[in-house]
């Protein structure tokens, strides 16, 4: 059963890996040209109808989809049931989106957020009828077809968005690929999972889920919000350019961690559901997730802050400089987040989404409490940063206990045991850079600045986990290079 799930974990994340790297690429690429064409206030309005509309992506999701993994037992005809009140929710929400434009664009002062708005309704309707066809894919383990697929898609938006931003469609060329991608994707799920659409809706199949989704349900509109309410304040409080600056902040940070998050996260759940009735090897096979994640989250935080500068010069170009000192203070929650995001995969496969909905209540009351205090007392998008990066340290610990001791059973102590070989690993790149910095060899050649830092920190990195025997490094390269 073990040697199952380590096959079926590797080979998720194998096929998720491949469309996700080469999604990084991709996306670097698309936010360098962006960045460099559309100025900073058009991406503030943008990303306050993008924190919006995905709100109500969210609420119209209901916590189907990880409950359509859960639930294995679901007929088709309970799928098609459920797919119709996705559609019937989609519609509503959708009209709500779009009447409500007005309002939004009237409390933020900008008639341009209006037309964004509703463009973006689009979005809205076909990301909330996806939710069943999508996640039927991820419960019949289909990873490959998911990875080409998404690549495919990823190509395809990337290039729209750049070919409109270089034909002058400004602000406009920044939704293009949201909208398409979106549409695109819920029709090749469609085609290979075809849908039958229902006008009366029977309630059993939704009454059958709604156990396990309600509270999945409460915590993903609670820490969507509060993962975005940011966004939001600084956008009506300061201004749409110090968003937008705080933006490229949030979202640099947010590069690495997602595509680290979303290779592995995807695969966790469907793949540990099936050790829902075995505590012990659930969390006996999620430690090596957390220690893996730990080796990688933290001493990336590191190099992110000591390469806060010469990231955001790579990525964006210098009339962005005013995000790095954001883009560091958020860098110290990159390790934190990437160990974090991985708990409610486990709160999903031990069916523990009301500890999930407890643990998410928590952190909005502290993330909420930290802006407020940032935005009245401060007012500026570093005090924004450091309310944010606060929230999440106090979001890690509560949550993590509420997994050991209610979910688990167990004492922290096998928990904190996974974390300290990556920060003593961390400790000494931290130092390594301080020294490195001392010198000052690359001032102003930032290209060779970042190699030069990268470089050290991977040496160090290799070498340090190599010679603990965490990881037999060497020897997985030379097998690779052998198959090849």
């Amino acid at each position: 059963m073990e040697h199952d799930v380590k096959k079926e974990l590797a080979k998720g994340v194998y096929y998720t890996a491949v469309a996700k790297y080469a999604g990084i690429f991709i996306s670097i690429g698309v936010v360098a040209v962006l960045a460099r064409l559309i100025p900073p206030e058009e991406f503030g309005i943008v990303a306050i109808a993008t924190v919006i509309i995905q709100f109500l992506s969210t609420f119209g999701n209901f916590g189907i989809g990880p409950a359509i993994i859960q639930h294995k037992e679901l007929s088709d005809r309970d799928i098609y049931h459920i797919f119709s009140f996705t559609v019937w929710l989609a519609l509503g929400l959708s009209m709500l989106f779009f009447f409500g434009s007005w309002p939004i664009a009237s409390y933020y002062q900008n008639e341009q957020l209006r037309i964004i708005s509703q463009l973006l309704t689009i979005n809205l309707f076909f990301a909330i009828i996806n939710t069943v066809p999508n996640y039927l894919l991820y419960r019949d383990k289909e990873f490959k077809f998911i990875s080409y697929r998404t690549l495919f898609v990823q190509l395809i938006g990337a290039a729209a968005s750049i070919f409109a931003a270089f034909n002058g469609l400004g602000i406009y060329s920044l939704i293009i690929n949201p909208i398409f991608s979106v549409v695109v994707l819920f029709i090749i799920n469609f085609i290979k999972y075809p849908q039958k659409f229902m006008i009366k809706i029977d309630p059993a199949p939704i009454k059958l889920i709604f156990s396990f989704s309600s509270y999945l349900f409460i915590f993903d509109m609670i820490n969507y919000l509060t993962r975005n309410l940011d966004k939001l304040i600084v956008g009506r409080y300061l201004d749409m350019k110090a968003l937008g600056f705080y933006e490229k902040s949030y979202r640099l940070m947010m590069l690495p961690l997602q595509n680290i998050n979303h290779v592995i996260g995807p695969v966790m759940h469907p793949v540990f559901s099936d050790l829902r009735n075995d505590l012990i090897k659930l969390s006996y096979s999620y430690e090596k997730i957390v220690r893996l994640m730990a080796f990688i989250g933290f001493p990336l935080s590191v190099l992110l802050f000591f390469t806060s500068e010469e990231l955001v010069l790579l990525f964006f170009g210098g009339n962005w400089l005013l995000s790095v000192p954001s883009f560091k203070i958020l860098s110290f929650s990159v390790g934190i987040q990437i160990v974090l995001s991985t708990s409610g995969s486990i709160f999903q496969s031990s069916g523990s989404t009301r500890y999930l909905m407890i643990s998410g209540i928590f952190s909005s009351i502290a993330t909420i409490s930290a802006l407020l205090i940032a935005v009245v007392f401060f007012g500026t998008i570093e005090a924004v940063a450091w309310s944010v990066t606060i929230s999440f340290v106090i979001n890690f610990i509560q949550a993590f206990y509420l997994m050991y001791r209610k979910v688990f059973k167990k004492r922290m102590l096998f928990f904190y045991q996974q974390l300290w070989p990556s920060m003593i690993l961390t400790a000494i790149i931290v130092l390594a850079n301080i020294v490195f910095s001392w010198f000052n060899l690359f001032e102003g050649a930032f290209v060779l600045s970042l190699s030069a830092k990268s470089m050290l920190s991977l040496v160090i990195f290799v070498g340090y986990i190599q010679i603990s025997g965490e990881y037999n490094i060497l020897t997985k390269v030379k097998e690779l290079f052998n198959k090849l």
